[in-house]
Order: C-alpha cells, then sequence, then structure tokens
C-alpha cells in the first residue's frame, strides 16, 4: 500500500523544468516524468515566467544561462518572490563552458542566488532524483 500512496503523491506533483536547449530540455522532461512526476516545460525565462503567471509547480528545475548569462538567477528571484517557499534547482553548464563556480554554502549566495540547489549539467539521474525527493521532502 505504500508503493501506491508514493506513486499516487508523485503524480500529484508537478515540476517545472526550464531550459534553452531543447534537446536537454526534452531528455530532462522525460527523465523526470520516468520519476513519475507530472512535468511543465518551458524553453525559456520569458516563457516560464508567462507560465508561472497562472501556474504555480510543486517543484522548479531552471537552467542558468539561457537568453542571457543571468536569465536563470532573474528567473528565481522573481519565482521566490511571487511563491517564496517553491524549491528551485538550478542546473547549469556554467562551470564546464566559463570556468565560473557558484554554491549556495555561504549565507551571502544564497542571499543572492534565489535557489534552494545548484547542481552542474551532467549530473546523475539518480543524484536528480533523491533532491526533488529531498526538497519535496518525500
Amino acid at each position: 500500500m505504500n508503493i501506491i500512496n508514493d506513486k499516487l503523491e508523485k503524480i500529484n506533483k508537478t515540476i517545472l523544468i526550464v531550459d534553452d536547449d531543447p534537446d536537454y530540455l526534452a531528455e530532462m522532461e522525460k527523465v523526470v516524468g520516468s520519476f513519475g512526476f507530472k512535468t511543465i516545460i518551458a524553453d525559456g525565462q520569458k516563457k516560464a515566467e508567462e507560465i508561472l503567471e497562472h501556474t504555480k509547480p510543486d517543484l522548479a528545475i531552471y537552467d542558468l544561462m539561457m537568453e542571457k548569462d543571468d536569465s536563470g538567477f532573474i528567473l528565481s528571484y522573481r519565482t521566490k518572490k511571487k511563491y517564496p517557499k517553491l524549491p528551485i534547482i538550478m542546473i547549469s553548464a556554467v562551470i564546464s563552458k566559463r570556468g565560473m563556480t557558484f554554491s549556495l554554502d555561504t549565507k551571502q549566495e544564497r542571499q543572492w542566488i534565489k535557489a534552494d540547489v545548484f547542481l552542474p549539467k551532467g549530473i546523475r539521474y539518480d543524484q536528480l532524483h533523491r533532491e526533488i525527493e529531498k526538497l519535496l521532502k518525500m
């Protein structure tokens, strides 16, 4: 009975996935869907903001660099302003592409990076699944 309840709980959770890379977006939609969650996708910050005007997901996964290099940061900030308790996972290839590093290890970083988890692209799907379940307290 517990397995059935877990599946029903996941089916009732919606995750917004935002990335401007259509191949990565399709892959993430498939993977997160395979975890048992409903998904909504957007191909950039602008589309995501349109979705967030009328939909409140249970969790969001944002790419950092989309239309602009800081689109993910701006989207996270605006999302948290509208839905303060909405968990956000930021995924980015900025480390490999630009050599820049970000983390949420310090209070100062958490003040301007409005995400709950920051992960590099190339993340293992089992790790992503654990992070989602942890943030959704499943």
